[in-house]
């Protein structure tokens, strides 16, 4: 059930984040491709947080958790767990501060995002890629260094500036019928649902997640967290499961989660590279596959899609392997 101690945001502190880190990110473009379109069988409007900084939505949260950091909490650094983009993201955050950022990866992280934290200046440990790993390592960096635990999404401050995303979208297409995420930890779409539904509650909000890692769609159902356990899915930014602040604010918001096959997740990646001339990793097709997979709900209607991330390994690429 929701957990009502916990403080869970509303519009308003998004828009008090966008106000705090609009001069630091970027404005994503919004695209749509008539194609798509004509595929999907429904109006698609594609926010592009492939071009972001740092190629993700994870800088945002990022950003505005570094800024809202007081000097004595700055002083040691920053530490986090990842399997890329917001190490990468608070890696950058980090450096335009001139504090350290101490990063946990699992070992099996893609080799182009151990690449971009290292390039960011993220000092990294690797891990075992279990989520028990990745909190005990964090917790032994921590004690060392003393620096100041930055959530992937467990946090107030990620979720408010990662839902900015979708207040740029709603600026740019206030007429939305459906706006739809990718779901892992949930702190992207836990920001886009708190806003868009303070913003206008007749939208509906959606989470899409793989069939293969199905946590976020399960403890909605049952209204009951269950942690993510070796997850085998090509979405690698999705393999974490709902943390308390997370699952609060989406039972709260979100109109139910969406689960996709892994050979969708593929398809539809594919047919964004070839149709649209972008470039989108996994985790950001699983919204796409999504609107293939239950199209019913889609069907003519106006659709505001967040597009994570475009960080791939270009020498890895799905339909090749």
């Amino acid at each position: 059930m929701i957990d009502f101690n916990l403080m869970i945001p509303d519009f308003r502190d998004i828009e008090n984040a966008y106000q705090l880190i609009k001069n630091h990110i970027n404005r994503t473009p919004v695209f749509s491709s008539s194609s798509i379109n004509s595929i999907l069988g429904c109006h698609t409007w594609f926010k592009c947080e492939n071009f972001q900084k740092v190629g993700a939505f994870k800088f945002r949260g990022a950003t505005h958790s570094i800024l809202k950091l007081k000097p004595d909490e700055a002083a040691n650094g920053v530490i986090t767990h990842s399997s890329g983009n917001h190490a990468a993201a608070l890696s950058l955050a980090a450096a335009v501060r001139g504090i350290p950022a101490y990063i946990i990866m699992p070992e099996n992280a893609p080799g182009i995002k151990k690449k971009a934290v290292a390039g960011y200046g993220g000092q990294i440990t690797f891990c075992k890629p279990t989520q028990k790993a990745r909190e005990e390592t964090m917790l032994k960096i921590k004690a060392e260094t003393n620096a100041t635990f930055i959530h992937p999404y467990d946090s107030f401050n990620v979720i408010c500036g990662q839902g900015t995303a979708s207040l740029e979208l709603l600026q740019e297409h206030p007429d939305l019928d459906i706006v739809i995420a990718p779901v892992g930890g949930g702190g992207l779409l836990s920001g886009t649902a708190a806003y868009i539904k303070g913003k206008n509650p007749k939208i509906k909000v959606y989470g899409a997640e793989p069939q293969n890692a199905d946590d976020a769609y399960r403890s909605l159902i049952d209204k009951k967290i269950y942690p993510s356990v070796n997850p085998q899915t090509i979405a690698d930014g999705l393999l974490t499961s709902l943390s308390p602040l997370t699952f609060s604010t989406l039972l709260q918001h979100c109109d139910g989660i969406l689960t996709v096959s892994e050979s969708s997740i593929i398809k539809a990646m594919r047919m964004v590279w070839e149709r649209m001339k972008i470039i989108i990793e996994p985790s950001s097709a699983v919204p796409v596959a999504a609107i293939l997979e239950h199209g019913e709900k889609f069907r003519n209607k106006k659709v505001g899609v967040i597009i994570s991330g475009g960080n791939v390994d270009l020498d890895h690429l799905p339909w090749q392997e």
